[in-house]
């Protein structure tokens, strides 16, 4: 197979796995909720980074397209 044919197919998975979950969990905040003398109440978020849909349909166009010029080639 050609390098150009195995791109297409792994930017179709890469595509497909980015609309599938739009976004990847990336860090963790701690906030401090309330402070009374030595009592500390704090508060963790897991944060989450969005890969947006777009970057996961142009990912899954891209990759639709390689495999096409590919078997025309």
């Amino acid at each position: 197979m050609k390098p150009a044919g195995l791109v297409g197919i792994l930017l179709v998975v890469v595509g497909v796995i980015a609309l599938a979950y739009g976004g990847y969990t990336s860090f963790t905040t701690k906030e401090n909720v309330a402070k009374l003398g030595p009592l500390e109440i704090n508060k963790e978020e897991k944060r989450s980074v969005p890969t947006g849909p777009i970057v996961g349909g142009l990912c899954l166009v891209g990759g639709i397209l390689l495999l096409v010029t590919n078997r025309k080639s």
